[in-house]
């Protein structure tokens, strides 16, 4: 099957790209480490007037009424200067709360502040009011305390939540568990767009530095070490990009072949960016190591995505289950 992405999608891509890079910097992450309170660009409130928070919103609720590729290719942009909060949050909101118009519609105007609780530190919980959690049979929004730690990428606004008793979400009352397992899922996809993303700037970055910097006469890129490490970090992220894109159709148009795709794209797009983030320190040697190269930045965003939404061995061996019980002609209960 050959596949690629449409020029409207090209178009979205272009223009995320200029609004991303226009809001948020590797700078703006460097600057957040040292100050706990710096604002990560764009924010809530800019990404919900720029509408691409909400693509996957329905257009009568005030969204997009976009697909999940639409959304993966805005998330690959955002992954690139390290953008927050992240749209993994909008992605999986914007799924469990499907068919409360009311809630969308806040969803996409920014008015609803909300992280999705998971049970383990949240992601962007600290720029949140509210919570969706899965209680029992139960999808319900609640307030909680948010205690914040001294964070490894400040841009993921992690945070540990207590929550109160909430409200139960009307409109998943009834099969919380699916929904649930479809929005995580989803929330897969497009961490792995946004890690695209970074892999591929962490490679650019590595690309533009090794044409620069010459050694004996030469530029390094010519020497078949870093030659070989770069060519090794293109093809985990072409592997990579052929993944989101194949996860984030799947999700739009072939639900069954999801829980095989977002597991794959997730295993590879921990493992692409960790070696992406690794090479680019490497290739710039002693500056690489240094706080106010950029280096670091990647690989701190490389350490913390490997273990959002379940870690990359927990992912491949969900890969190995389902494709195990296909060829025993069995089904997998997740």
């Amino acid at each position: 099957m050959y596949f690629d992405l449409s020029d409207e999608q090209r178009d979205l891509a272009a223009a995320a790209r200029d609004f991303l890079a226009g809001s948020a910097s590797p700078a703006a992450a460097r600057a957040a480490l040292d100050d706990p309170d710096a604002a990560i660009g764009p924010g809530r409130t800019e990404l919900a007037k720029s509408g691409f928070a909400a693509i996957t919103v329905p257009e009568e609720a005030g969204g997009g009424g976009g697909s999940v590729l639409d959304l993966a290719v805005v998330a690959e942009q955002a992954g690139r200067v390290l953008a927050g909060p992240s749209l993994v949050t909008f992605g999986r909101a914007a799924v469990l709360l499907e068919g409360d118009a009311d809630r969308l519609a806040a969803l996409a105007d920014g008015s609803l502040a909300v992280a999705v609780s998971d049970g383990g530190p949240v992601l962007d919980a600290a720029g949140a009011e509210v919570f969706l959690a899965r209680r029992g049979d139960d999808v319900v929004l609640a307030r909680g305390g948010v205690t914040r730690r001294t964070p490894v990428d400040p841009t993921r606004g992690l945070a540990d939540v207590v929550l109160e008793e909430g409200e139960v979400v009307a409109a998943v009352a009834d099969g919380a568990a699916e929904r649930w397992t479809h929005a995580e899922r989803v929330g897969r996809v497009v961490l792995a767009a946004e890690g695209l993303g970074a892999a591929a700037r962490a490679l650019e970055i590595g690309v533009a530095y090794a044409k620069e910097r010459h050694a004996f006469g030469r530029p390094i890129g010519s020497y078949q070490a870093v030659k070989h490490a770069l060519v090794d970090v293109y093809v985990e992220v072409e592997q990579l990009r052929s993944l989101v894109w194949w996860a984030a159709w799947a999700a739009d148009q072939a639900p069954d072949e999801l829980p095989l795709a977002s597991a794959a794209a997730k295993a590879a797009a921990a493992s692409a960016l960790e070696l992406a983030a690794e090479t680019l320190v490497q290739v710039h040697g002693g500056i690489g190591f240094t706080w106010e190269h950029d280096a670091h930045l990647y690989w701190r965003r490389a350490k913390v995505d490997r273990f959002l939404l379940g870690d990359d061995v927990e992912a491949l061996d969900e890969v190995a289950l389902i494709a195990l019980s296909a060829a025993a002609g069995t089904e997998v209960a997740r």
